[in-house]
Protein backbone atom coordinates (compact mmCIF):
# COMPACT_ATOMS: atom_id res chain seq x y z
CA UNK A 1 0.00 0.00 0.00
CA UNK A 2 3.46 2.15 0.05
CA UNK A 3 3.54 2.44 -3.48
CA UNK A 4 1.55 5.67 -3.98
CA UNK A 5 -1.84 3.72 -5.57
CA UNK A 6 -4.44 5.83 -4.03
CA UNK A 7 -7.42 3.77 -5.62
CA UNK A 8 -5.96 0.26 -4.44
CA UNK A 9 -5.28 1.63 -0.79
CA UNK A 10 -8.65 3.25 -0.70
CA UNK A 11 -9.86 -0.53 -1.84
CA UNK A 12 -8.16 -2.04 0.39
CA UNK A 13 -8.84 -0.58 3.34
CA UNK A 14 -12.47 -1.01 2.78
CA UNK A 15 -11.64 -4.83 2.87
CA UNK A 16 -9.33 -4.14 5.86
CA UNK A 17 -12.65 -2.41 7.64
CA UNK A 18 -15.01 -5.24 7.43
CA UNK A 19 -12.90 -8.05 7.88
CA UNK A 20 -12.08 -5.99 11.35
CA UNK A 21 -16.06 -5.49 11.70
CA UNK A 22 -16.80 -9.36 11.25
CA UNK A 23 -14.20 -10.26 13.62
CA UNK A 24 -15.77 -7.88 16.17
CA UNK A 25 -18.68 -9.40 15.40
CA UNK A 26 -17.37 -12.98 15.82
CA UNK A 27 -15.33 -12.76 18.47
CA UNK A 28 -12.85 -14.95 17.03
CA UNK A 29 -9.83 -14.66 14.77
CA UNK A 30 -11.72 -15.59 10.96
CA UNK A 31 -10.70 -18.57 9.31
CA UNK A 32 -9.69 -18.50 5.99
CA UNK A 33 -13.55 -19.40 4.34
CA UNK A 34 -14.62 -16.62 6.64
CA UNK A 35 -12.13 -14.03 4.77
CA UNK A 36 -13.09 -15.06 1.16
CA UNK A 37 -16.78 -15.18 2.01
CA UNK A 38 -16.45 -11.30 3.02
CA UNK A 39 -14.00 -10.32 0.38
CA UNK A 40 -16.58 -12.33 -1.95
CA UNK A 41 -19.08 -9.92 -0.23
CA UNK A 42 -17.51 -6.79 -0.91
CA UNK A 43 -17.24 -7.81 -4.61
CA UNK A 44 -20.83 -8.34 -4.79
CA UNK A 45 -21.40 -4.67 -3.62
CA UNK A 46 -18.89 -3.52 -5.73
CA UNK A 47 -20.99 -4.81 -8.52
CA UNK A 48 -23.71 -3.69 -7.61
CA UNK A 49 -22.47 0.03 -7.24
CA UNK A 50 -20.84 -0.65 -11.16
CA UNK A 51 -24.11 -1.34 -12.65
CA UNK A 52 -25.80 1.14 -10.65
CA UNK A 53 -23.30 3.85 -12.08
CA UNK A 54 -23.52 2.67 -15.65
CA UNK A 55 -27.42 2.59 -15.30
CA UNK A 56 -27.00 6.51 -13.66
CA UNK A 57 -24.86 7.61 -16.74
CA UNK A 58 -21.93 7.92 -14.40
CA UNK A 59 -18.91 6.32 -16.55
CA UNK A 60 -16.19 8.43 -14.67
CA UNK A 61 -17.45 6.72 -10.52
CA UNK A 62 -18.05 2.93 -12.90
CA UNK A 63 -14.54 2.77 -13.89
CA UNK A 64 -13.35 3.46 -10.89
CA UNK A 65 -15.61 0.38 -9.25
CA UNK A 66 -14.47 -1.46 -12.39
CA UNK A 67 -11.18 -0.88 -11.01
CA UNK A 68 -11.75 -1.86 -7.52
CA UNK A 69 -13.21 -4.85 -8.99
CA UNK A 70 -10.35 -6.10 -10.24
CA UNK A 71 -8.36 -5.33 -7.68
CA UNK A 72 -10.81 -7.54 -5.31
CA UNK A 73 -10.65 -9.74 -7.22
CA UNK A 74 -7.18 -10.54 -7.48
CA UNK A 75 -7.28 -11.67 -3.58
CA UNK A 76 -9.70 -14.40 -4.39
CA UNK A 77 -8.08 -18.14 -4.72
CA UNK A 78 -7.76 -18.96 -8.26
CA UNK A 79 -11.76 -20.30 -9.85
CA UNK A 80 -12.00 -23.13 -11.42
CA UNK A 81 -13.17 -23.54 -14.93
CA UNK A 82 -17.06 -24.57 -15.82
CA UNK A 83 -15.42 -28.02 -16.98
CA UNK A 84 -13.53 -28.88 -13.91
CA UNK A 85 -16.65 -27.98 -12.07
CA UNK A 86 -18.58 -30.08 -14.05
CA UNK A 87 -16.17 -33.41 -13.94
CA UNK A 88 -16.48 -33.10 -9.97
CA UNK A 89 -19.84 -32.60 -10.28
CA UNK A 90 -20.12 -35.85 -12.69
CA UNK A 91 -18.00 -37.89 -10.65
CA UNK A 92 -20.05 -37.35 -7.31
CA UNK A 93 -23.23 -37.89 -9.04
CA UNK A 94 -21.44 -41.01 -10.30
CA UNK A 95 -20.13 -42.44 -7.00
CA UNK A 96 -23.61 -41.71 -5.20
CA UNK A 97 -25.97 -42.76 -8.24
CA UNK A 98 -27.53 -39.36 -7.12
CA UNK A 99 -31.14 -38.11 -9.00
CA UNK A 100 -32.67 -35.12 -9.50
CA UNK A 101 -34.04 -35.55 -5.28
CA UNK A 102 -30.51 -35.57 -4.24
CA UNK A 103 -29.71 -32.38 -5.48
CA UNK A 104 -28.87 -30.84 -2.16
CA UNK A 105 -26.98 -33.84 -1.36
CA UNK A 106 -25.03 -33.21 -4.46
CA UNK A 107 -24.35 -29.21 -4.05
CA UNK A 108 -23.26 -29.95 -0.42
CA UNK A 109 -20.64 -32.55 -1.23
CA UNK A 110 -19.25 -30.01 -4.46
CA UNK A 111 -19.21 -27.48 -2.49
CA UNK A 112 -17.40 -28.80 0.28
CA UNK A 113 -14.56 -30.38 -2.60
CA UNK A 114 -14.51 -26.86 -4.21
CA UNK A 115 -14.07 -24.94 -1.29
CA UNK A 116 -13.58 -21.61 -2.35
CA UNK A 117 -12.29 -22.15 -5.32
CA UNK A 118 -16.23 -21.25 -7.29
CA UNK A 119 -19.00 -19.57 -6.43
CA UNK A 120 -22.04 -21.31 -5.50
CA UNK A 121 -24.26 -19.65 -7.97
CA UNK A 122 -22.38 -21.62 -10.86
CA UNK A 123 -21.90 -24.68 -9.16
CA UNK A 124 -25.55 -24.52 -8.71
CA UNK A 125 -26.13 -24.03 -12.20
CA UNK A 126 -24.11 -26.71 -13.40
CA UNK A 127 -25.20 -29.13 -10.88
CA UNK A 128 -28.60 -28.10 -11.99
CA UNK A 129 -27.77 -28.78 -15.58
CA UNK A 130 -26.46 -32.48 -15.04
CA UNK A 131 -28.96 -33.90 -12.64
CA UNK A 132 -31.44 -33.05 -15.37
Amino acid sequence: MKAGDKQKTSCLRMVLSALKYKQVELKHELTEQEQIQILRTQIKQVNESYDQYKQGGREDLAAIEEQNLDILKSYLPKQLGDEEIAAIVRRIISETSATKKEFGMVMKKTMVEVGSQADGKRVNSIVSQLLH
